[in-house]
């Protein structure tokens, strides 16, 4: 606030507690100069919920005690923690290698949050199914199949052997063996198939993955796979 909206609050201030009035003109300009001189950085008022006014009335009608500048500092001090505790820094635009205009940008927006004048960013949230997936990835992902890209699916498949075969077989539209159950092994669907260690004294030391799957389940799959549902014709 500048001098001139120090006596206008000065001024709203006598009108409700006269106690605050200063009659003599020399006491008049020394209380605005101090005035000024506490709250010069407070604004009068912010698009978004500040006023000072509204923070006198409510000090002139709860306290007993005349007001002083402290009485508008603190109110104007905890809207601006409020609204930075609610905020989260949004993506700059500037180039992230670009270290002093990427903290330039956080800083321009913090202060325009404290200081009343932008709205608190909220923190993203997690969207539900597909209705927050962005418009231009999705688009991609239809394009490429998945959001791995082929180029390394095919450089990762030597480390995931058993996973390529699976996809492998699904493209072809074969069945593969991990979608049943290992009557050997025990593996359950989704599962990779073990082996087995025995000891010296023949019993169980520990299981590995196999990176194909036991014969018995490969049979199985195909045999659930041949199944096909037979319509009888009424006669």
């Amino acid at each position: 606030m500048d001098r001139r909206e120090i006596a206008a609050l000065l001024a709203f201030i006598g009108r409700l507690d006269p106690r605050t009035s200063r009659a003599d003109q020399g006491e008049a300009r020394d209380q605005i100069a101090q005035w000024h001189e506490l709250l010069g950085d407070v604004p009068t008022a912010t698009p978004h919920g500040w006023d000072v006014y509204a923070a006198a009335r409510q000090h002139i009608r709860l306290s007993p005690y005349p007001i002083r500048p402290s009485d508008i500092a603190r109110p104007w001090e905890s809207y601006r923690r409020d609204r930075l505790s609610r905020h989260t820094d949004p993506t700059p635009f500037a180039d992230p290698d670009d270290q002093a205009a990427w903290m330039a940008e956080l800083a321009v927006a913090r202060r325009e949050v404290a200081a009343g004048t932008a709205q608190p960013a909220p923190a993203p949230a997690i969207s539900s199914g597909r209705d927050g997936i962005d418009p231009a990835l999705e688009a991609r992902l239809k394009a490429i199949g998945s959001c791995i890209p082929p180029a390394a699916r095919a450089a990762l498949a030597p480390f995931r052997r058993s996973r390529a075969a699976r996809e492998e077989a699904l493209a072809q539209g074969q069945p593969h063996a991990l979608s049943v159950r290992c009557e050997w092994c025990l593996a359950q669907p989704g599962e990779p198939c073990r082996r087995r260690r025995i000891g010296p004294d023949g019993g169980p030391r520990g299981t590995v993955p196999r990176s194909t799957p036991h014969p018995g389940r490969v049979e199985l799959a195909n045999g659930q796979h041949d199944v096909r549902p037979r319509h009888t014709t009424p006669a």
